[in-house]
C-alpha cells in the first residue's frame, strides 16, 4: 500500500478568503488571483499531472464547454507542479485555451496553502475551488489523484453564484 499525505484541504473553510497567488501561465505571463476580484467568480482547478489521461479528460470536457467557465462572469484555472513549458507543449497539443498555470516553484506552494498538496507523491490531488468576485471560497471538493471530478457539479455551483 502506497503512504500518501495530503495537508487538511478543511483548513481552508467555505466563506474564507482564498489564497492569493500569482503564477506563470503556459504562455510565461503572470495571472493572479487577485486580478479578478471584483469582476469575476474563479474556478480554481487544481490537477497532478500534464500529459496525463484523466486530467486529459477533465480539462478537455472544460475547453469543450469553456462558455461555462471563461466568460464576462466567470475565469478558470488550471493549476499544476509541472513548468510552465511543459504546460505550453500541452496546452498547445490539445487546444487549451484557459489559462494553465505551473506550481513549479517554489515545489508546489501554492498546493499546499489550498491543502491539496500531496508531499509523499510530490503533486497536486484533483482540488476544485469556486472563489467568488470578493475573493471568498464558496465551495470546494477534494478528490484523490486517480478520481476524476464531477464537472456538472462545480458547474452547478457556478450557475447558483
Amino acid at each position: 500500500m502506497q503512504r500518501t499525505s495530503v495537508t487538511d484541504a478543511a483548513e481552508l473553510a467555505l466563506g474564507s478568503t482564498a489564497p492569493d497567488f500569482t503564477l506563470k501561465d503556459q504562455n510565461n505571463g503572470e495571472v493572479s488571483l487577485s486580478s479578478f476580484r471584483g469582476s469575476k467568480n474563479v474556478v480554481v482547478l487544481f490537477y497532478p499531472a500534464t500529459f496525463t489521461g484523466v486530467c486529459q479528460g477533465e480539462l478537455c470536457s472544460v475547453q469543450e464547454d469553456l462558455s461555462t467557465f471563461q466568460n464576462d462572469d466567470v475565469q478558470v484555472l488550471a493549476v499544476c507542479v509541472d513548468s510552465s513549458f511543459a504546460n505550453k507543449v500541452w496546452a498547445d497539443q490539445q487546444g487549451f485555451s484557459f489559462p494553465i498555470l505551473s506550481d513549479f516553484w517554489p515545489h508546489g506552494a501554492v498546493a499546499q496553502a489550498y491543502g491539496v498538496f500531496n508531499d509523499v507523491a510530490g503533486r497536486a490531488v484533483r482540488g476544485t475551488f469556486v472563489i467568488d468576485k470578493e475573493g471568498t471560497l464558496r465551495w470546494k471538493v477534494i478528490n484523490a489523484i486517480p478520481d476524476a471530478r464531477d464537472h456538472d457539479e462545480y458547474k452547478r455551483v457556478l450557475a447558483e453564484l
